[in-house]
């Protein structure tokens, strides 16, 4: 595997760059300055002012990025930004627009202020972790003594009717036990929310994760979409009117601050936590929705936003701190923007107050008399009932020295999970297309009742992650997408037509035209919902198009064939279809659909060449499937053989034995698979690289991604993250705050001391743009503050101090200086902070 250096990403010299017969020389002195910087950065002698910087100089978004960093470094310069290139792509119409568009300095311009981290200590960010963990401890004791008391009460039945009536009161109050404990803590550790502001690693910070750990490890999460959930929020504190939709599975954590209005509608993937952490703090404000709002999906509502009655907010889409949108109007983008396009799609039904409680009552008794007391009771009477396992599996069966223990926890762990992959296939593939009979397309349904029931049902099933894990990645997504329903046309196969994280709201009404490939975090929204209707409908991406990451595809979009569509990019749903052109930014506008630069790889994509490097992936992609299979179910077994032993030793320990099962499985699931990950990269760094996806080295990087992660988020706001980041070869200072922030290639990511990372935001080092696989070390300075759902791409430098506002996207190869300030989507400088007001005029 050859590892090549930072200087393969960015092209050399271009033949038509150094093309006298095309030559036009600069007229002006910023056109001149231009000029310089450009031919500097390209490696040339000089450029042409009427050379296309794409089409004819042969430079590529990163060559661009790093031109516009050193345009922005010098004073004599009006700054740009990459959508001044794209909007302006030669010397002369960029000079012309930097120059039309900058603003006659009256005065010299004030430099930004610097915003000073406070260093948290190394004594109060120990004492916050070791108190962190002394909670686990107590809650898993307290979690290990009820489950106790629970079994020895359950198993004292006399027979079947009996330990089902047992598990039904047992399971029933330890259920509401454990939803309403949550919610008496937050009254007694915290009382009311109030806006405020407070740093990490305090006593006070210590109450807010508390609260925080509680309510997301709450099971009422899985009645997003349920009027309980409601029920849920209003118990917490927030003030919710009748008749609101919720599908968000982020769940807001200052309820108090939290006001909704009545009919309103939010999408799901949304984030509105009514908190935001910043340069070291706390920050706590209110979110405020009138009635009516709509909220669209993969939304970002920052702390003291407010939206009035009957507005709205697109998919895609952020409200800066100090946002107030007006009663009716509409928007969209980050930051968002006036449109005029209704994202309201569908018109009510029939649903009131009487079908959302008997849809509510009858979730309840399913809960209590179908699914609790079989999750509670069922395993015991299989064990009881069934002699063989009774003998086999029984306390005092088996010695801890016995070698039938982990014989039985091998068979047990292997039939379980290969039974799981092999039912499972099974069911995904006939279940839901008989239930989908049921739920015609285009037509509007009530929301809570048969059919909206159903829809869930389906979402569920289709939806499982473990699946697109397994298969995601290979050729063999394919067959798995078309099983679940997917129109895929006439696929052309390449061996990477999807990634391992693909959701939809129905398989049946998703079409991928032939030819298109798409990277992560695809989410395609055929499901329309009001505050009392819903309806599916066919989403359909056309052919020969390529999906970056982190993409919310709606149905109806405005996108056809031979599309690139980038990296969190808003699909448009008005104007006329885009076809051969890219999309960039929320909003959208258009770029190149592909350079020069950036089809060196796509003689290996035709013909022989294809046949031979797609059977070489295939082999090797198998061998990869393989591989985690065997990786994920030894850690199962592992878990399976720590269950065996606190059954064997259950009579003499009880709870404790409970309660150091969840501490010890935790721990092992983190060291496991950090050893499995760095194992595969035989414990050495990556290095960047620039190469084709038939390049044995990308498949390689492809089996990294594999790598089980989900594990992380247990460690969220803790200084346990931070450590484990450090195992798998993040090169972290110290006192980093991380309250979700993913890293996709940890040993090409550096982390400064004190930086402040939210909930959701990533930092991807690499990209892959149809048949080629670019990656570059990303560097986040001290003191830096990456906000909620941000997106960092690779080849970046923050300097330290900089902050980067939620929801904005940070491309590829862009410096940021110190202290400085950016946001949007694409991310530029913004003129003040991105908590005012004023930051929200841009430089266009």
């Amino acid at each position: 595997m050859e590892e090549k250096s930072v200087d393969v990403l960015t092209p050399g010299p271009d033949e038509s760059a150094i093309d006298e017969r095309r030559y036009t020389g600069p007229s002006t002195g910023i056109e001149r300055n231009l000029a310089e910087v450009l031919a500097d950065v390209m490696g040339v002698e000089r450029v042409s002012v009427d050379s296309h910087f794409f089409d004819d100089l042969g430079a590529n978004s990163l060559v661009m990025a790093h031109f516009c960093a050193r345009v922005r470094k010098r004073t004599d310069l009006p700054s740009a930004s990459m959508k001044d290139i794209y909007r302006h792509p030669t010397i002369r119409s960029l000079a012309t627009g930097l120059a039309d568009a900058a603003p006659t300095p009256a005065e010299p311009p004030v430099p930004v202020s610097a915003e000073v981290v406070p260093r948290a200590g190394t004594v109060r960010y120990a004492l916050c972790g070791t108190l962190q963990f002394l909670l686990f401890l107590g809650y898993s004791f307290l979690a290990g003594l009820v489950a106790d008391r629970g079994y020895a009460w359950v198993s004292a039945g006399s027979d079947v009717i009996g330990i089902y009536l047992r598990s039904f009161v047992f399971g029933g109050v330890g259920f509401v036990g454990l939803c309403t404990f949550p919610i008496v803590a937050k009254w007694l550790l915290i009382g009311r929310w109030k806006s405020r502001e407070f740093p990490v690693w305090g006593l006070t910070y210590l109450r807010f994760w508390t609260i925080k750990v509680l309510i997301h490890a709450n099971p009422m999460i899985f009645f997003v979409g349920n009027p309980l959930y409601v029920l849920y929020l209003r118990a917490l504190g927030a003030r919710i009117g009748k008749g609101v939709t919720i599908l968000s599975r982020n769940v807001p954590v200052c309820t108090d601050l939290l006001t909704i209005g009545a009919g309103t509608v939010i999408r799901k993937d949304s984030f509105f936590l009514c908190y935001r952490a910043h340069a070291g703090h706390i920050r706590t404000g209110r979110v405020t929705l009138g009635r009516d709002v709509f909220i669209g999906e993969k939304t970002v509502l920052d702390i003291d936003t407010s939206m009035g009655d009957g507005a709205q907010l697109g998919h895609t889409s952020t409200l800066y701190s100090g946002q107030v949108v007006p009663d009716g109007q509409r928007r969209h983008g980050s930051p968002a923007q006036l449109t005029e396009h209704d994202y309201l799609r569908i018109g009510p039904a029939k649903c009131g107050t009487l079908r959302r409680a008997g849809f509510g009552l009858l979730t309840v008794l399913q809960l209590f008399f179908l699914y609790v007391p079989l999750a509670v009771g069922g395993a015991y009477m299989l064990v009881t009932l069934v002699p063989a396992l009774h003998n086999r599996l029984g306390p005092g069966a088996l010695g801890l020295t016995s070698p039938d223990l982990y014989i039985d926890a091998l068979i047990l762990s292997f039939v379980l999970f290969f039974g799981f992959v092999v039912v499972g296939l099974a069911v995904l593939f006939t279940v839901p297309r008989l239930l989908n009979l049921a739920v015609k397309p285009d037509k509007v349904y009530p929301l809570y009742g048969f059919h909206y029931s159903i829809h869930r049902a389906i979402g569920r099933m289709t939806n499982i992650k473990f699946f697109t894990w397994l298969f995601g990645d290979s050729s063999y997504i394919v067959p798995y997408m078309r099983g679940l329903g997917y129109d895929l046309s006439r696929v052309e196969q390449t061996g990477s037509n999807f990634g391992t994280e693909v959701q939809h709201e129905s398989p049946y009404l998703c079409s991928v035209g032939s030819g298109t490939m798409v990277a992560d975090g695809l989410s395609i929204i055929n499901a329309d919902f009001s505050s009392t209707s819903f309806r599916v409908s066919r989403a359909s991406i056309g052919a020969h198009n390529f999906l970056g990451n982190n993409i919310a595809y709606p149905s109806g979009a405005k996108t056809g064939e031979n599309c690139l569509l980038a990296t969190k990019v808003m699909i448009p749903l008005d104007g006329e279809v885009r076809e051969g052109v890219g999309l960039l930014g929320s909003p959208c506008f258009e770029i190149p659909r592909s350079v020069e630069r950036d089809s060196r790889f796509d003689h290996l994509r035709t013909g022989d060449e294809l046949r031979r490097n797609l059977a070489a992936k295939n082999r090797y992609n198998i061998r990869s499937m393989i591989l985690f299979l065997l990786v994920r179910w030894l850690h199962f077994f592992v878990l399976t053989m720590l269950g065996l032993a606190n059954v064997e030793l259950y009579d003499s320990y009880g709870h404790v034995l409970i309660a150091a099962f969840l501490v010890l499985s935790l721990g092992f699931t983190a060291v496991y698979f950090v050893l499995v990950e760095r194992g595969i990269a035989a414990f050495r760094a990556l290095r960047p690289q620039l190469c084709s996806i038939y390049d044995p080295y990308f498949w390689w990087h492809e089996r990294l991604w594999k790598v089980p992660d989900k594990y992380l988020n247990v460690f969220n706001g803790t200084p346990f993250k931070n450590v484990i980041w450090r195992m798998l070869g993040v090169r972290l200072g110290s006192r980093v705050f991380d309250d979700g922030c993913y890293l996709t290639e940890r040993t090409l990511t550096t982390i400064g001391s004190d930086c402040t990372l939210n909930a959701g935001s990533k930092i991807q080092c690499h990209s892959q743009e149809d048949g080629t696989f670019k990656s570059d070390r990303s560097t986040i300075g001290a003191g830096c503050t990456l906000g909620v759902g941000a997106h960092v791409h690779y080849g970046v430098t923050m300097g330290d101090g900089a902050v980067l506002a939620p929801d904005s996207f940070l491309m590829k190869g862009e410096e940021v200086p110190q202290h400085a300030r950016w946001g949007g989507n694409p991310a530029t400088e913004m003129r003040d902070a991105p908590d005012q007001p004023e930051a929200l005029t841009q430089k266009a």
